[in-house]
């Protein structure tokens, strides 16, 4: 049988992190079962072809639906399709948990208090990201001071006083 190219690359270049799918089969099975190193590599194996299937049909429905990205709403027919429509609700399920995991992360995390800048408190933030990139890209230089930004943005309800301008 010859390998199927997936995305530029070989059949045998695709897989699944080993470590991870040991450690999801034993928690699967009682903790008096071993599984041999091979049938553990057969079953990654399979979790890899089963991917590779349900992506294609997957893709296939998100093309005769004129798509061009593939939402949850394609893998879902597609398991339809291909005859495994009694996981079709515990899938669904696990894709909800997801999302509510998801939202709460991102509530929850360094994004929230981004709303809550100021334009110029978002613009001193960039900057300094910025500054920090920069440094780590020329091999951890010292990241130089920032200004304060309200010393460097006027207000724009006042007007600029220059040196030549007269009260």
């Amino acid at each position: 049988m010859e390998p199927m190219d997936i995305v530029g690359k070989a059949k045998e270049d695709a897989s699944l992190p080993k470590a991870t799918m040991t450690k999801i089969i034993k928690e699967m099975l009682p903790p008096d079962v071993r599984v041999a190193r091979d049938a553990q590599d057969l079953l990654i194996e399979c979790c890899v072809e089963f991917i590779n299937l349900i992506s294609s049909e997957s893709n296939e429905v998100c093309n005769r639906e004129e798509k061009r990205t593939i939402a949850p709403e394609h893998v879902l027919k597609a398991l339809e399709v291909l005859g495994f429509g009694e996981y079709i609700e515990e899938v669904y399920a696990a894709y909800e948990q997801h999302k509510l995991e998801t939202m709460d992360t991102l509530k929850s995390g360094k994004w929230t208090n981004v709303a809550e800048m100021t334009e110029e408190e978002a613009l001193a933030e960039q900057q300094r990201m910025f500054a920090e990139a920069r440094a780590r890209m020329n091999g951890g230089a010292t990241i130089p001071k920032q200004p304060d930004p309200e010393a460097t943005i006027p207000n724009q309800s006042e007007p600029e006083l220059s040196a030549n301008s007269q009260l």
